[in-house]
């Protein structure tokens, strides 16, 4: 099969690493002069320490890049289709989404997890408003740490997607060796699970560097989980999907996984450091960040209870001391637990 990716970042980097001894793949990456230097010297600086398979082609040229996946169709039963894979993060997909009006592209599949800050809307409703509904489009997502998947550790994700045909190629692409995927059509709750987990990373990073313990984590994790379902289920995810890859094991392996940038975050807040200096060590994207106010605007909007997220976009944009942060939570009156 031909594929390609686009956006040539860790996870990006780390899917073709994967792929690469199985298909023809093509790794796109804006930055020109990083991409021949990753093609020079066989390894990517976006994921050091990894080296690019002599089969993996690297290309800063956009029309190459589409070009290699362009021309075949699926059909109803059979995988007789090439594969186009975004790998940019939600700030960067609506973009190029746009680049890629007026292409003749098979399909497209996005792993970038969170909503979009400005507008609140999910990765599938960004590229339905830019591309339509005019071609098969799915969100490949699970817990995934890019370093893991580049050295060939056992990963299970799930694609979602309302196309039979999608699914089949996706799975066909991906599936085997030591990556495992798992088919659904509920990608609402399999992008609001991916999404919000980001954010409760952020609180049980914080509730670790406070030294609170792994009950005091156990608890965020649990509660978190609460939050994610009923968002997900208010914008029309069905329940059962946070209890599978997307949504708890998304979230378990973000809240506690020490790769986790998000859960970082959070340990960089409670060590009294200022956001903009946690984001500037951290270096790479910290989607939990950039999710938070959308999450808490469509908390409001929704009249959904998530005490969590909001507490933790009061310590990202309000200016809520981590250790407040937490007092807040602990002070709230107690409930049910279905409540």
């Amino acid at each position: 099969m031909n594929i390609t990716i686009l956006g040539a970042g860790a996870w990006g980097t780390a899917l073709a690493i994967a792929l690469a001894p199985r298909h023809h793949v093509v790794l796109w990456g804006r930055n020109q002069a990083a991409m021949a230097a990753a093609a020079k010297q066989r390894e990517n600086a976006a994921l050091p320490g990894f080296a690019l398979p002599d089969t993996l082609r690297l290309t800063a040229d956009f029309e190459q890049a589409v070009g290699h996946i362009s021309g075949a169709t699926l059909q109803s039963g059979k995988v007789e289709s090439n594969l186009l894979i975004v790998a940019s993060s939600v700030a960067g997909l609506r973009s190029l989404a746009q680049q890629l009006r007026g292409s003749a592209i098979p399909n497209i599949v996005w792993l970038c997890k969170g909503f979009e800050e400005e507008t609140g809307l999910l990765p599938h409703q960004i590229v339905d408003e830019v591309l339509g509904k005019t071609i098969p489009v799915g969100a490949l997502s699970g817990p995934s740490f890019a370093q893991e998947v580049a050295r060939g550790l056992p990963c299970a994700l799930a694609i979602a997607t309302d196309s039979a045909a999608l699914s089949q190629c996706v799975v066909s692409a991906v599936h085997g060796g030591q990556i495992r995927v798992y088919s659904t059509d509920d990608m609402v709750g399999v992008e609001v699970g991916g999404a919000v987990k980001n954010i409760l990373a952020i609180a049980t990073g914080v509730a670790d560097g406070l030294g609170l313990g792994l009950n005091a984590r156990a608890a965020l994790i649990t509660r978190g989980l609460a939050e994610i379902t009923r968002l997900g289920i208010a914008l029309g995810g069905r329940s059962e999907t946070f209890m599978g890859l997307s949504g708890m094991g998304d979230l378990i392996l973000t809240c506690t996984g020490d790769l986790s940038r998000n859960r970082k975050v959070g340990l960089g807040l409670a060590q009294g450091k200022s956001l903009d200096t946690v984001v500037a060590e951290l270096g790479h994207v910290a989607e939990g960040v950039r999710c938070a106010a959308a999450v808490r605007r469509l908390a409001q909007q929704y009249q959904i209870e998530m005490p969590i997220t909001q507490a933790v976009a009061g310590v990202l944009f309000d200016g809520v001391a981590p250790r407040t942060m937490v007092e807040n939570l602990l002070a709230r009156d107690p409930r049910g637990e279905s409540a």
